[in-house]
């Protein structure tokens, strides 16, 4: 069965709680999923440093582009700056539907961007669509070392 490693940047704890939820349920992959509650959490994280040295790089990264200590839009630039990490596809999971914050994604080098739905139910079976897409669906590199 395939194999696949995902982190989850997201300030909302409740959003954070349905995405992670959404990824477990996801059959045909075995999901190892990890939280993160802000911007400078996911740097450590990928950088492999502090509480997360021993985790390997994620397959996938879904991000928030609205959090504390360093926005969605900052990891974005970092991760795909970076020779190293630029690699993993990001997917940008925001509530955010402005021109500008989509544009601003794609031009720093998101995978894709999806708008969360506003209504709870609508979250939890959109968020299925797109975790069985990015884990299921897609080919995903083995990044970094």
């Amino acid at each position: 069965m395939k194999q696949v490693r995902v982190l989850v940047a997201e300030d909302n704890e409740d959003h954070r709680f349905l995405t992670m939820r959404a990824l477990r349920e996801v059959e045909g992959a075995t999901i190892d999923v990890d939280g993160v509650r802000n911007g400078e959490e996911a740097m450590a994280y990928v950088m492999r440093q502090g509480e997360y040295a021993d985790k390997r790089l994620p397959h996938v990264i879904f991000l928030d582009l609205r959090m504390p200590k360093m926005t969605g839009l900052e990891v974005l630039e970092r991760i795909k700056g970076d020779p190293e990490l630029s690699c993993i596809p990001v997917v940008v999971l925001t509530s955010s539907d402005r021109a500008e914050d989509i544009d601003a994604a794609y031009r720093l080098g998101s995978n894709s961007y999806v708008t969360k739905p506003g209504l709870s139910q609508d979250l939890r079976v959109g968020l299925r669509h797109v975790a069985d897409y990015w884990t299921v669906g897609s080919a995903l590199p083995e990044c970094g070392p």
